[in-house]
């Protein structure tokens, strides 16, 4: 069945008030950044913040997004020839020439690990035409998210008028694209062998990221410098199920502060277990039963919380207006949406528990009785 995300019928089981929570704990790391953040990857929830609202230019981690937007993009695999003004560009680079055959998977590696301007705007061109078009993507992209304090003015971080964000803003952005396995497995590799070029061939690039390898369980994310940035590193981290993002900008001792920042923030977090809901229920038309009873696809969910309870935890079903007979049981009918504090967490799909026939056909005023009772039940959905 499709994907079903209409919030036609979004029925809220639960409800909870949004609210910041932040870590009282004491001991609190002093850090060299002018702004860090620390949130649960899990909730968007903050740990740690020191002015984490501030905006600021990020550098190249700017690439996170637009590595993102590129794999959203489509046709990762498909090899085609970069663009001869696009790859003209200063600082790091993945080493493209002239005349270079390369896919999109390759330049998402080129951005996530060497940093790779160059790959950053052939990608920019090859999805939008332009370096302009793709950053307003970016910004578009960055509104869906509600990145309030972000603005993009090129795909590679070097600075352009207005392009900052906060680290705050950041962490999210970083959370979002964490979701996507094939951005998450690029960003956590130390070094990938990549195939491109006039012919391709296979080399070697080379993850920027030392902490990947200087604290353990670090999986991501995106280093960045400039003159102006100074030193940006946005990372991801899990130990013991308790997953974390951190942000520091304009830092000149990045590595070490976000050690420090994961040792405070692991031991101010805990994880939280919670049952999803069982006693879900949908209206279903032309079937010898009016309803059908939904299951999650699985019986629970744990989330890395600072100060978070169960009764922080919202759930909504989404699902189209009407279900119709027959069903099987196994099939997908539905999705819960799994919200903490107000943002999303999760979507899992919600599936029959049942089968539900089809009712037997019936005479022409038997099937204008039906036509009346879905008309009917619209003007009850309308009515709630």
């Amino acid at each position: 069945m499709k994907r079903l995300v209409s919030l036609y019928a979004a029925v809220v089981l639960t409800a909870a008030c949004v609210r910041p929570i932040v870590s009282s704990c004491a001991g609190k790391p002093e850090i060299s950044a002018k702004a860090a953040v620390v949130i649960s990857a899990d909730t968007g929830e903050i740990v740690f913040a020191e002015n984490a609202s501030e905006k600021l230019p990020m550098a190249s981690t700017t690439k996170i997004m637009s590595a993102l937007l590129c794999i959203e993009s489509g046709g990762l695999y498909d090899e085609f020839t970069v663009d001869s003004e696009a790859i003209k560009v200063e600082g790091s680079s993945m080493g493209l020439c002239e005349g270079d055959r390369v896919t999109k998977y390759a330049l998402c590696c080129g951005m996530l690990l060497p940093s790779g301007n160059d790959a950053a705007n052939a990608a920019a061109v090859r999805i939008a035409g332009s370096i302009g078009g793709f950053a307003e993507l970016m910004n578009d992209r960055a509104r869906e998210m509600g990145l309030s304090r972000t603005y993009f003015v090129t795909p590679s971080g070097l600075e352009g008028e207005g392009h900052g964000s906060s680290a705050y803003d950041m962490a999210m952005l970083a959370r979002e694209a964490l979701k996507n396995h094939i951005f998450r497995d690029i960003c956590s590799q130390s070094s990938m062998k990549v195939c491109f070029g006039a012919p391709p061939y296979d080399r070697w690039l080379k993850n920027t990221n030392k902490l990947l390898t200087m604290y353990e369980g670090v999986y991501g994310v995106k280093t960045g410098f400039t003159d102006e940035a100074g030193r940006c590193l946005v990372s991801a981290c899990e130990r013991s199920g308790k997953d974390l993002i951190c942000v520091t900008l304009n830092d000149r001792n990045d590595w070490e502060d976000h050690i420090s920042l994961y040792d405070y923030s692991f031991a101010s977090v805990r994880t939280m277990d919670a049952e999803l809901p069982k006693d879900l229920s949908a209206e279903i038309v032309g079937g010898i039963s009016d309803s059908i009873r939904l299951v999650p696809e699985r019986d629970s969910m744990t989330v890395t919380t600072a100060a978070g309870n169960k009764d922080d935890i919202t759930f909504t079903v989404l699902r189209a207006p009407f279900l119709y007979a027959p069903l099987k049981a196994g099939d997908k009918a539905a999705e819960l949406r799994i919200s903490f504090l107000g943002r999303e967490v999760e979507t899992v799909p919600l599936f029959a528990a049942e089968d539900v026939a089809a009712a037997p056909k019936k005479s022409d005023s038997s099937r204008k009785s039906l036509f009346d009772k879905i008309i009917d039940r619209i003007g009850r959905l309308f009515s709630r």
